[in-house]
């Protein structure tokens, strides 16, 4: 059975987006999904988030919509009821692992310690988050990290751009990335959606180029 952590490998790179405002959330869906990323990882660091998946959800129902930065299981349920189909949290919080494994929801937790990821292979989970990527080690602490866990793959994020996400994605273990650049605030703020949808392009054909 497809999930949605296998559409996220599919496409390789998943846009991290922070959104103040739900006016902003339609434009930049269809800048997502017309330069060819249909999908995004919806941080819940603002209160604008919740309305901004429903309204995403709403008008591109086949994008791969994520809740991130979810801290709690309240959270959970926002997200889920407004059309997320994964939750991403920024750190290994068992409670909202557990919660949502009991609720058939699919999670990617965020880890950055080998304690952190044997937690999340002894609950069954073979995709978790590496967070933040760059600051803690990047691509060196992920292949030292896997090489005790041969099953498990990583999405890193955090420090992810168009320089060094190929020396990310040329790895085996790591199953696709998180990244800003292409959908930062201040872009996002001026209403600058084309420019968001020819660095969306230019992104995915970035993807296309690395994996050959």
């Amino acid at each position: 059975m497809s999930t949605m952590a296998d559409k996220f490998e599919e496409l390789g790179v998943i846009p991290v987006v922070v959104l103040n405002d739900v006016k902003d959330a339609l434009p930049l869906a269809k800048a997502l999904y017309e330069g060819g990323l249909p999908c995004a990882e919806v941080t819940f660091r603002t209160a604008a988030a919740e309305e901004s998946i429903r309204v995403m959800h709403e008008a591109y129902p086949d994008m791969v919509l994520a809740a991130g930065t979810v801290l709690t299981t309240e959270q959970v349920d926002r997200a889920v009821a407004a059309g997320a189909s994964l939750i991403v949290s920024p750190g290994f919080d068992p409670e909202i692992v557990d919660y949502c494994i009991s609720k058939n929801i699919e999670v990617v937790p965020g880890i950055v310690t080998p304690s952190e990821l044997a937690q999340a292979v002894k609950r069954g989970l073979t995709r978790v988050k590496f967070f933040p990527a760059e600051a803690a080690g990047g691509l060196k602490m992920i292949k030292a990290m896997c090489a005790a866990y041969t099953n498990v793959r990583i999405m890193p994020t955090g420090g992810i751009n168009a320089k060094n996400i190929s020396e990310y994605l040329e790895c085996d273990k790591i199953f696709c990335c998180g990244g800003s650049w292409m959908v930062k605030g201040d872009m996002i703020k001026a209403g600058e959606f084309d420019k968001i949808k020819d660095m969306t392009a230019e992104a995915v054909s970035l993807v296309k180029k690395i994996r050959g």
